[in-house]
């Protein structure tokens, strides 16, 4: 195996040295990553949704629960259950926390390689190269 970012190789199958064999390799990865970010991004975004409704649904479970304790005249000891909904439904809200900022990490990132791509496409195109780094 070569060594990374000793050269990559073009479309055409020539070798691309430098820079701009790296640029490529970087591009060539982060496009192939980009669909798979994206794919988990929107299941992150359906689960965190499907969570709400969950959270809203025990919500309305715990409710009722308690107005049909309240109703019934032979005394239902249903508070265990209903503590175990807001048990439940407060590991929800934790795991919808988490997910939230996995999702935020995730949006932050995608953000910041795309900066950085916009940034060696713009330095690829006017030759312009950072200090300490091969020239052409």
């Amino acid at each position: 195996m070569a060594g990374a970012g000793s050269a990559a190789v073009s479309g055409a199958g020539t070798p691309v040295a430098g820079p701009a064999g790296r640029d490529l390799f970087a591009e060539g990865l982060l496009e192939f990553l980009r669909p798979a970010v994206q794919q988990l991004d929107s299941h992150v975004h359906a689960v965190r949704e499907s969570q709400v409704e969950l959270r809203e649904q025990i919500d309305n479970l715990a409710t009722e629960l308690c107005r049909i304790n309240e109703d019934q005249k032979v005394a239902l000891d249903l508070d265990p259950y209903v503590k175990k909904l807001l048990n439940a439904r407060r590991r929800v809200v934790l795991v919808n926390n988490i997910l939230q900022n996995a999702q935020e990490r995730l949006r932050r990132l995608n953000h910041s390689v795309a900066k950085e791509t916009v940034r060696r496409r713009a330095m690829l195109d006017s030759g312009v190269y950072p200090p300490g780094s091969p020239s052409k």
